[in-house]
């Protein structure tokens, strides 16, 4: 195999594994399901990624790289607060609402709640939290860097936020959540003031 088949082939793998976590955040992205999905062998892979550890921690690394299509916090004509609301607003439609949001939150229990998970699936989602944390510090830096920001430690605030988020998801996939969205949106706006500087924060 050459360098650019290997190439090719190793890129294949990780778009696929990618792919399956974007698609479902609670796959367990095992050799055989990512290998047949990228349409190469299971010994192809085990060249590339000897452990399914190796094979998460690539992928997520990867996606740590990649800019947000249409990030809220690159729209500067809006005010810090707005920025960091909208990018909020982003992470929890994630989730959906209604019945899509009961799919979503009865898949990730059923993964990691219901029972206790397996080794690679508990550093699936680990990976997949690191991932989440860290790109709400890129959107804290900037803030930072603008002087919008609060004194503190980073992933502290950017994990603050992120329980803030994960809650409001959970509300979203009980009855009469359409009745709570004022509320929603009450909430983030707190959650926002709560790591912003005063002077950046709307009167």
């Amino acid at each position: 195999m050459n360098d650019s088949s290997k190439g090719d082939t190793r890129s294949k793998i990780l778009i696929a594994a990618a792919t399956m976590l974007g698609e479902d955040p609670t796959a367990r992205l095992s050799v055989r399901a990512v290998a047949a999905r990228a349409g190469v062998s299971t010994g192809s892979l085990r060249h590339f990624f000897p452990t399914q550890q190796e094979l998460i921690d690539t992928v997520v690394a990867g996606l740590q790289t990649l800019d947000v299509p249409d990030d809220p916090m690159a729209d500067t004509s809006r005010n810090p607060a707005e920025r960091l609301e909208a990018c909020l607003q982003l992470l929890l439609a994630a989730t959906g609402a209604g019945d899509e949001a009961r799919r979503t939150l009865t898949s990730l229990h059923d993964a990691y709640v219901a029972s206790p998970p397996a080794e690679d699936s508990a550093h699936a989602f680990l990976a997949i939290e690191r991932l989440a944390v860290d790109r709400v510090e890129r959107w804290l830096a900037v803030l930072r860097d603008e002087g919008a920001l609060a004194p503190g430690d980073l992933e502290q605030q950017a994990r603050f936020l992120l329980t803030v988020v994960n809650g409001l998801s959970f509300e979203r996939a009980f009855p009469g959540a359409r009745g709570r969205i004022g509320f929603e949106t009450h909430t983030l706006k707190l959650a926002v003031t709560a790591v912003l500087n005063g002077e950046a924060v709307p009167r």
